[in-house]
């Protein structure tokens, strides 16, 4: 799959808005990035399950911080991110690795994600 299809596929499957600040996401005016939810230094696959879209913004501005505190650093600066997605979509690569195997750095960075997403209240 090309990299226009794989955005199509996680555009259909997560919504057309900027995962960390829900601007709206299109070709002309904002147009999407691909953002690994867990960053490849921290032992995340280049798998569909560990992307999703961002705004240019949001994925230059992030780095390699985790997702849980970039989230709450969004929701301080005033945007509006999406949790609910990022925990499904956190659970969804989960999954994906538990059936595939492997990703031995990414699976407790992954648990302690969940476990910090969880306990905010947003």
């Amino acid at each position: 799959m090309n990299r226009r299809e794989r955005m199509a596929v996680i555009l259909n499957r997560d919504g057309p808005n900027c995962i960390w600040c829900s601007a709206p996401l299109d070709a002309q005016r904002n147009s999407p990035t691909t953002e690994h939810l867990v960053p490849r230094i921290k032992g995340g696959p280049s798998w569909i399950e560990n992307e999703l879209a961002a705004c240019k913004r949001c994925n230059n501005e992030r780095g390699h911080q985790s997702p849980a505190g970039w989230l709450q650093d969004c929701i301080g600066m005033g945007r509006t991110p999406r949790p609910d997605v990022v925990i499904t979509s956190l659970e969804r690569l989960q999954a994906a690795i538990v059936e595939r195997g492997g990703q031995r750095r990414a699976r407790p960075y992954i648990d302690s994600q969940l476990r910090r997403l969880r306990k905010m209240s947003l």
